[in-house]
């Protein structure tokens, strides 16, 4: 049975730091493209950062500098580390597997910046 389970989201304060977590089971993690997407309430799912198999890494501009995309293929789990977060990077942050074959998406993990 294929799973994506996040992890980590909360209230954190302007300026703070959250990883969050994702724990994949169920197919071959290492091949698969690996991303975080968020939706915030009233928006479409954006891509926020992607790894690809090689440990290549692709972010949205509002988050270069600020935000690290990260694989551990023998945990099978991918992470977000965010940094210097701003409120308007509160959301619905989902994981993503992605193969030429199939994809996969986790539940998503709330996360809300606030003071």
């Amino acid at each position: 049975q294929v799973q994506l389970v996040e992890s980590g989201g909360g209230l954190a304060q302007p300026g703070g730091s959250l990883r969050l977590s994702c724990t994949a089971s169920g197919f071959d993690f290492s091949r698969y493209k690996l991303g975080w997407y968020r939706q915030a309430l009233g928006n479409q799912r954006e891509l926020v950062a992607l790894i690809l198999s090689t440990g290549t890494t692709q972010y949205v501009d509002s988050v270069k500098g600020r935000f690290t995309i990260s694989r551990d293929n023998a945990m099978n789990t991918v992470y977000l580390l965010m940094n210097n977060l701003r409120p308007e990077d509160t959301a619905v942050y989902y994981c993503n597997a992605h193969s030429i074959q199939s994809e996969y998406w986790g539940q998503g993990t709330q996360l809300t910046v606030s003071s």
